[in-house]
């Protein structure tokens, strides 16, 4: 029944965001409340779990949405964002940059997680597709898919880091799969991307006119200059996730750290790294002037725009939160368990997690810690096969992103996008993501086992 009431649910977010026009946030607030009451959720639970749901969801990327945002609104109104463009052109042409923006993507989401990478290139990626022509849905659902790929497919990303260790599988192998596999998976995602979402239009830039552009050309910083920004807080948050995966400096033990790798660790959390990018962004307009940081100036307008973001994406923290507290994952993970279908049961037993309840990292650690009794049982017990079972968990922790899942509405958001088209082009490309993938690995262990 958790499982008919959470199509429901879907359905009745879809029907009143896309048809009645009402608020997402109203709608995925009203409908998390209205899910947790039908599945038999105590009422106090279901008030805890709206506030962990929002509160959690704004303390992982709320900062982080807010920062990349003002840094966006620089990169842009100081025309940073088109130099950058310009100098990407010149190696991709115009009909290439969807294909440029997903391998981006898939290198920068390999430390930096895939809301932060889609905030921090979000602007380039606007910039790129206004000054080609071209339709951002075509570009950011590539960035999208390329960050999701490396997000739940390659270490040293915590999901895949979690699920092997519950399942006592070798990170190297892990690795080498994981590579191959997501690119494999990505290379056919972006056939996807090319054929069916590029033919969707929408305009990258709808509020800032040609005319605006031209002068924000005029006095545009050089792309070295404009690409700092974006690159520093990614170095910066590639140390930490190294220091931390490879080296062994473990939150829990900070006391014991050195202070040189205390303030290593400092500055690479996403949140502190995202903040050094907001004040290298000050130095990208030729003069920096305090109306820029006014209510009506580049900052005020910034905020603006990040306020409906982090209400809707809170609120889809809130629907997450509510969908894992009822036991749907507990209730789909032992009803799959129990089939037995060599190598897609890992990747169907984490599709159905990923999908009931939105977390992708949720869906690799929940669908580790079910597996890891029975993984002799399974037939799964060689390094190898454990080292599939890991990337088959995260292939299937792709399938499907959709109005649970904050990383749908920071998307969605970004890119202009509303409910509906949100599903035909994002929710449809994670699913090709994890799709392929799977094949791709069914493929390889038929061939080596």
């Amino acid at each position: 029944m958790v499982v008919i009431y959470l199509l429901g649910s879907v359905a009745l977010i879809i029907l009143l965001t896309t048809k009645l026009k009402v608020h997402p946030f109203v709608v995925l607030l009203l409908v998390a409340i209205l899910y947790g009451i039908v599945s038999g959720m105590p009422l106090n639970q279901i008030i805890t779990s709206v506030n962990n749901g929002f509160g959690n969801t704004m303390g992982g990327i709320g900062m982080i949405i807010i920062l990349g945002v003002i840094i966006g609104a620089f990169l842009e109104n100081s025309g940073g964002a088109y130099a950058l463009a310009e100098k990407v052109l010149k190696f991709t042409g115009k009909k290439k940059i969807p294909f440029a923006m997903g391998i981006i993507g898939w290198f920068v989401s390999i430390p930096v997680f895939a809301d932060s990478g889609f905030m921090l290139l979000s602007p380039l990626n606007k910039s790129l597709s206004k000054k080609a022509g071209i339709s951002l849905a075509g570009s950011a659902i590539a960035l999208a898919l390329g960050l999701t790929a490396a997000h739940t497919l390659v270490p040293p990303t915590p999901g895949p880091i979690a699920a092997a260790h519950y399942l006592k599988a070798d990170l190297g192998l892990v690795m080498l799969f994981g590579i191959f596999i997501s690119l494999g998976a990505l290379a056919i995602s972006l056939i996807f991307v090319n054929k069916y979402v590029s033919k969707t239009y929408i305009d990258p830039s709808p509020d800032v006119s040609d005319e605006e552009i031209l002068e924000r050309l005029k006095s545009k910083p050089s792309a070295l200059k404009s690409f700092i920004p974006i690159f520093v807080p990614i170095i910066l948050i590639v140390i930490s996730s190294l220091l931390s995966s490879v080296y062994g400096y473990k939150p829990e033990d900070y006391e014991s750290f050195p202070i040189f790798i205390k303030i290593l660790t400092f500055l690479g959390a996403p949140f502190m790294a995202l903040l050094i990018g907001c004040f290298l962004s000050l130095t990208l307009p030729k003069k920096l002037e305090t109306n820029m940081f006014s209510t009506d100036g580049w900052i005020g307008k910034a905020l603006v725009d990040a306020s409906s973001i982090l209400l809707i994406t809170g609120a889809g923290g809130i629907f997450g939160q509510v969908l894992r507290d009822s036991g749907i994952a507990v209730t789909l993970g032992e009803t799959l368990s129990n089939v037995h279908i060599s190598i897609w049961l890992p990747f169907l037993l984490a599709a159905a997690i990923k999908t009931a309840q939105g977390s992708s990292t949720v869906a690799l650690i929940t669908t580790a810690s079910i597996l890891a009794p029975m993984m002799s049982t399974l037939g799964f017990e060689t390094e190898m096969q454990k080292a599939m079972v890991v990337i088959a968990i995260g292939a299937g922790s792709t399938v499907i992103s959709h109005v649970n899942d904050s990383f749908f509405w920071v998307v969605t958001q970004l890119s202009g996008m509303d409910v509906k088209t949100g599903y035909r082009l994002h929710s449809l490309g994670t699913a090709v993501l994890g799709t392929s993938a799977a094949v791709l690995l069914f493929i390889t262990y038929l061939i080596l086992n």
